[in-house]
């Protein structure tokens, strides 16, 4: 059967050139997961193409955004600042209670369902208060409840990993976990994907062979493409046409085979609960 490992698009609704590599590797079934800014320029044109994607095949999930394009702030918060203040408790309650209101109303608005999933942008979903208040909401809402939540622990120890990707599993994932397993919220087993976005489709070919070696089931490989676009606001544009070069091509789907790797949603893969 081989191992079965989800492939997550984020930061869909960010600009048409991210929906446009979205939605072609979704077409090409390499595509297990969207995460969606429901604040981001490119939504409102994006939105509707998704409900003609196969939900047994592609989860949409809510990309929770607090730094970039929130709908209820009047200025974004700068993710240093940020974390700061979540880890100092300064963070208020009803204001970041209406934003993850108002982020979850909009996705339902738009796709008259609640997402599969939550994760966050800059992986703010796991941030101290910020991941309280988020199962709160949802589970306010009901159906938002059942969404699994994205793990951003790193993979087994032992597998090659850089400072970031060990970062950012310790500014939340383990607490995460277990607030997800008290609530009943499956998660995946490892993140992978995790880059310094700073080299060329080569670079990033090896990275994702090494990630695929290291895939066990139930993980999720996070990736980050777009189509070649003009948008000088994206600072990371050339690394995302580099993981589309990649992504898209028939050596991907090659190896894939090679690796005995299974493109398979979360829900169906073996995972943390």
């Amino acid at each position: 059967m081989g191992r079965c490992l989800a492939i997550g698009v984020d930061d869909f609704g960010q600009h048409e050139g991210i929906n446009r590599a979205a939605l072609g590797l979704a077409d090409a079934g390499r595509l297990n997961a969207l995460s969606c800014l429901v604040g981001g320029p490119a939504w409102r044109s994006g939105c509707a193409l998704l409900r003609g994607l196969d939900r047994g095949k592609t989860d949409i999930g809510l990309h929770l955004d607090l730094t970039q394009y929130p709908l209820c702030a009047r200025a974004p918060m700068r993710l240093p600042a940020l974390i700061a203040r979540a880890y100092l408790g300064a963070l208020p309650l009803v204001p970041l209670r209406a934003e993850i209101s108002a982020q979850l109303d909009a996705f339902e608005a738009a796709l008259d369902r609640s997402p599969d999933y939550v994760d966050g942008h800059q992986h703010v979903h796991q941030l101290p208060r910020v991941r309280d208040m988020l199962l709160d909401v949802m589970h306010a809402r009901g159906g938002a409840g059942r969404a699994w939540l994205r793990n951003t622990r790193g993979p087994e120890p032992g597998a090659r990993q850089s400072v970031k990707p060990r970062l950012i599993e310790a500014l939340g994932a383990c607490a995460l976990a277990r607030l997800a397993r008290a609530r009943g919220h499956a998660q995946n087993r490892h993140l992978l994907g995790v880059w310094s976005f700073d080299g060329d489709a080569a670079r990033y070919r090896q990275h994702l062979g090494e990630w695929l070696r290291e895939a066990v089931d139930g993980d999720l490989l996070m990736c980050h493409p777009s189509v070649p676009w003009s948008e000088p606001s994206d600072t990371i544009l050339a690394a995302r046409c580099a993981e589309w070069a990649v992504l898209s091509s028939d050596e991907f789907g090659a190896l894939l085979v090679r690796e005995g790797i299974v493109p398979t949603p979360i829900g169906r893969c073996v995972v943390l609960a």
